[in-house]
């Protein structure tokens, strides 16, 4: 078998982001080299390592069995150049996931714990949904991540193998609205009240669900504002633009002027926050992580 790095990180990025448009844009190739990569691999390991669905590509089984083995390699090629370039790391690296609601809150304080508790470590982030994440992590692409379920709470389990999880904390789903117009003074709002409401949604679909809308929602929301960045929902909300779904556990660091309302009506929305990683004994450094991460996000 003829197998280069490039051809390995490809491997790697089309695992983790379930489609060849996306792992080109990740690596910044044109989606038809990254077609023209996968196609020459399969070829040189003479087996099918992709499956093309109707909703992204998965990898076969040869292809889970090729993506162990090629984030072993990568990992020794790295610390190879490390090693030839006098850049050998003395610390003990954690690649973390959180979701989007996730990093505002409990990130933060949480790095600032670690940094006293196990200096040697280090973090590097990145954000995503639980679906996304979840693959990242199956395919060695991050070692942590910080991720949510709703009822009844069963874990990302979509694919194998299946994921090793710590709960955190429930956390309850409000609505927030401007402090001043309709809403303004209340803390509560009945399921009704909403359906006309002017609502600022997160771009999403049923594979990578985000939060916005009122899940529980009858009929059709008038979505008036897009926005994925919880910084930027909450200042439409502030300045008085639509109302959004949101975290209770957010609440604290929402700017002025925006007001948090219980839905009445329907039944509570709550969503379980965990810490997902592989199966296995964790490295020293992943344990400490897990543990700032449960400790700092209890209410």
């Amino acid at each position: 078998m003829d197998m280069s790095s490039a051809s390995l990180r490809v491997l790697c990025r089309i695992a983790e982001s379930g489609s060849f448009t996306a792992a080109a844009a990740q690596l910044g190739y044109t989606q038809s080299a990254v077609s023209r990569q996968a196609i020459a691999l399969e070829r040189s390991v003479g087996a099918t390592l992709f499956e093309r669905r109707t909703d992204g590509v998965r990898l076969t089984q040869r292809g889970l069995t090729l993506l162990r083995h090629a984030r072993a390699i990568l990992e020794s090629v790295d610390a190879a150049e490390r090693d030839l370039t006098g850049g050998a790391p003395r610390t003990e690296p954690v690649r973390l996931g959180l979701v989007f609601s996730a990093g505002p809150v409990i990130l933060p304080a949480a790095l600032a714990r670690l940094a006293t508790t196990a200096p040697q470590v280090r973090v590097s982030t990145r954000e995503g949904t639980t679906p996304g994440l979840a693959r990242a992590l199956r395919t060695g692409s991050i070692d942590l991540a910080v991720l949510t379920s709703r009822p009844p709470h069963r874990p990302p389990e979509g694919e194998l193998p299946r994921l090793h999880i710590t709960a955190v904390r429930d956390v309850e789903l409000l609505v927030a609205a401007p402090a001043t117009g309709t809403f303004a003074g209340r803390t509560s709002v009945h399921i009704d009240e909403l359906v006309d409401a002017p609502w600022i949604a997160s771009p999403s679909s049923s594979a990578e669900p985000l939060l916005g809308v009122w899940p529980g929602l009858p009929g059709r929301a008038h979505v008036v504002h897009n926005a994925r960045d919880w910084l930027t929902k909450m200042h439409l909300v502030a300045g008085g633009f639509g109302v959004t779904t949101i975290p209770e556990s957010l609440s604290p660091v929402a700017p002025s002027g925006v007001i948090f309302l219980r839905v009445q009506g329907a039944p509570p929305e709550i969503r379980r926050i965990f810490v997902a990683r592989l199966p296995g004994t964790p490295t020293p450094a992943i344990t400490a992580v897990t543990q700032v991460i449960t400790s700092t996000a209890q209410p």
